[in-house]
């Protein structure tokens, strides 16, 4: 009998032991599902990218408002615009406020097996299109006849201001510096 009681203590310890290691078990793996949500969340604004020609692109140049915007022209295969996209990002994490829009100069035919991962691995998460238009003497000039055609390439502006950059941005600060210098003159 006494045996039965010890085994029945014993079964009773387990049983709370269990119930401990299970509450912190859950636990753990909630925080992996709000990482995993976190995630998701991260991924499904560039889940689906559009494909432009110029025409499309145009209109998003301009603005009537106040609101400040920056649109960077980059690519994958450009040193420079990747070393910039996470001043870029930080510059957007920091100031909501402020639109940006990254037009990618990638091949369409890239955009599932290499773009979106690149952005998902970079934790990109503004806005991207890809410039699919075969007539960049036209367009290029149309954005700025002083423009060489070489990315990266950044607009900052408002519906008052509006400046060029063809250059690379050392620093999310120097970004800042040109944007205050453009928008805040």
């Amino acid at each position: 009998m006494r045996n039965t009681i010890i085994s029945k203590q014993k079964i009773k310890q387990l049983f709370y032991t269990l119930l401990v290691v299970c509450f912190f078990v859950s636990c753990n793996n909630t925080k992996t599902e709000e990482v995993s949500v976190a995630s998701k969340t991260v991924t499904t604004i560039n889940d689906s990218i559009p494909v432009y020609n110029f025409e499309d692109i145009e209109p998003l140049l301009y603005t009537n408002t106040n609101k400040t915007y920056i649109v960077n022209f980059w690519a994958m295969w450009c040193a420079p615009c990747v070393k910039e996209l996470p001043y870029i990002k930080a510059y957007s994490d920091a100031h909501p406020e402020v639109e940006v829009l990254l037009v990618s100069m990638d091949f369409p035919k890239d955009k599932e097996t290499k773009l979106k991962p690149f952005l998902k691995q970079k934790n990109i998460t503004n806005k991207v299109v890809v410039l699919d238009d075969a007539d960049s003497n036209t367009w290029i000039d149309k954005i700025d006849p002083n423009w060489s055609g070489a990315i990266p390439y950044t607009i900052i502006f408002n519906n008052k201001k509006r400046a060029f950059y063809e250059r690379s941005f050392e620093s999310a600060e120097d970004l800042e510096a040109e944007i205050n210098k453009t928008i805040n003159k």
